[in-house]
């Protein structure tokens, strides 16, 4: 009877789509960002020992982690075929076990491995002491087990690369070359939420509100602004969904985030939110101080939000909010034009109000089980969806109320030829807050009411008659 060589197959960034150390590192820095100084003490004694640290402190849920499915299946085919399966990982014997939980493998090599001699304690050296030389058969991409591809009889290499496809299949004792693809533009574009950067244009709203498009210098300004707080919101949106893989992964839609599917390695959004941040920065720091205060206070309330805040109800919404009209206030600064009362209110109302939908949106799409259990990541029960409903609506029409009383403000006067014109915005105002909570309670809007007004057509329409209002005040 003829023995199969058994497969050893290294898991990391090739079955499971992303780095096992920084998802345990994230995991960790979210669950205790108070500890975050240990890491680097721990990191002083090697990756092993800090990854023995962090698994001694948090759980990794590896059925939840993304998958290569060719590799998955042809796994499954050769351990139908009788082939065994062996899961090898310089990771500790708990993490190790963690992973070959599925049932997939018939055993486990991990990095508390002990050895009979006095070699080098790598993956190949371990390998070798339980199979002796070239008696094993080895999956890998060759990132921290190099010398176990080349010490095996026979490879099969799992790589991003094209090139790299071609360069494996002209070696000898390659088995079989699997691609898994690298991140591409539509994956970045995702992953730094792009479609969100027109939030940003609140930055012209006081510019708008003063009539002084005219003013080079100050719309100079605000394009520097703008493109300063695109920087720093992609910059947040990385950093969030790389906190949040595990509440992502649970997510229906989220789940389906660059980071949580694995299309972009975890180490490109670590390199990637730094720099974006630092180039947000450098262009605030020539804008004026009042601007680079809000912007600095933007930023630390977001990151707060990311790390810890979007988890108190109620809590949450204020935040979403506040954060949309310190842009308001930001561009203010920008431009050198005070943002006036009236202004701050309508905003707060009506971006309150916005928040709400946000949240509520969530709390329809989630599964309620039996307990009426709340979202994940969130601080709220699914039962939670109609009082949320109730605070949005009063929010919105608060926001119709504090219009109206602007323009019956003698102070409009002075600023439109026909103010009476003016009056014309509230049913406008009126219909498009109905309808969007309509919308929401049919279940027919984005978790993102800014994103769905922006390819909404009723919304653009009514942004078109609120300029055509606008116009027939005629403003002076």
């Amino acid at each position: 009877m003829t023995v199969q060589i058994p497969l050893c197959v290294n898991p990391d960034r090739t079955l499971f789509r992303t780095d096992i150390l920084l998802e345990t590192t994230l995991l960790f820095l979210k669950q205790r960002p108070l500890s975050a100084g240990w890491i680097p003490l721990w990191l002083l004694g090697g990756k092993c020992a800090l990854e023995r640290e962090l698994a001694a402190r948090v759980a990794l849920d590896f059925n939840s982690l993304p998958t290569n499915h060719e590799l998955l299946s042809f796994l499954k085919q050769e351990r139908a075929g009788g082939r065994k399966l062996v899961l090898v990982t310089d990771a500790c014997q708990k993490t190790a076990a963690a992973m070959a939980a599925t049932g997939l493998f018939d055993s486990v090599i991990s990095g508390d491995e002990p050895l009979k001699t006095d070699r080098k304690k790598n993956m190949a050296a371990r390998l070798e002491n339980r199979f002796g030389a070239k008696q094993y058969d080895y999956a890998g991409s060759g990132r921290g087990g190099r010398e176990a591809l080349n010490a095996a009889r026979r490879t099969i290499i799992i790589t991003a690369s094209n090139r790299c496809v071609q360069a494996a299949k002209a070696r000898a004792g390659v088995e079989k070359v699997i691609l898994q693809p690298g991140p591409r533009f539509g994956d970045w574009a995702r992953a730094l939420r792009l479609y969100q950067w027109p939030k940003n244009l609140l930055l012209f709203t006081s510019l708008a509100g003063a009539h002084v498009w005219s003013d080079t210098a100050r719309v100079l300004h605000l394009l520097a602004a703008l493109a300063a707080f695109c920087l720093c919101s992609s910059s947040v949106y990385v950093l969030n969904d790389l906190l949040d893989l595990e509440a992502d992964r649970r997510h229906p839609q989220k789940r389906r985030r660059p980071f949580a599917a694995g299309a972009i390695p975890l180490g490109l959004g670590l390199l990637a939110a730094p720099l974006l941040l630092l180039g947000s920065f450098m262009i605030a720091a020539h804008l004026p101080r009042s601007f680079l205060g809000a912007f600095t206070l933007y930023y630390a309330l977001t990151l707060a939000y990311s790390l810890r805040l979007k988890q108190i109800a109620i809590l949450d919404v204020l935040i979403l909010a506040g954060l949309y009209s310190l842009r308001v206030i930001a561009g203010g600064f920008a431009a050198q034009i005070p943002v006036t009362d009236w202004l701050l209110a309508f905003s707060s109302f009506l971006f309150l109000s916005l928040a709400f939908v946000k949240r509520f949106t969530e709390l329809q799409m989630a599964k309620q089980d039996e307990r009426g259990a709340g979202v994940s990541g969130r601080g709220y029960l699914t039962s939670d969806a109609e009082l949320i409903s109730s605070m949005g609506v009063g929010c919105g029409f608060l926001s119709v109320l504090v219009l109206a009383f602007y323009i019956n403000n003698p102070a409009v006067a002075q600023l439109y030829h026909r103010p009476a014109a003016l009056w014309l915005a509230c049913p406008v105002l009126l219909y498009w807050v109905s309808r969007i909570w309509l919308l929401a309670h049919r279940k027919l809007l984005h978790d993102d009411p800014i994103v769905f007004t922006l390819s909404d057509r009723q919304s653009w329409f009514v942004g078109l008659l609120f300029l055509l209002v606008a116009a027939a005040a005629a403003p002076l």
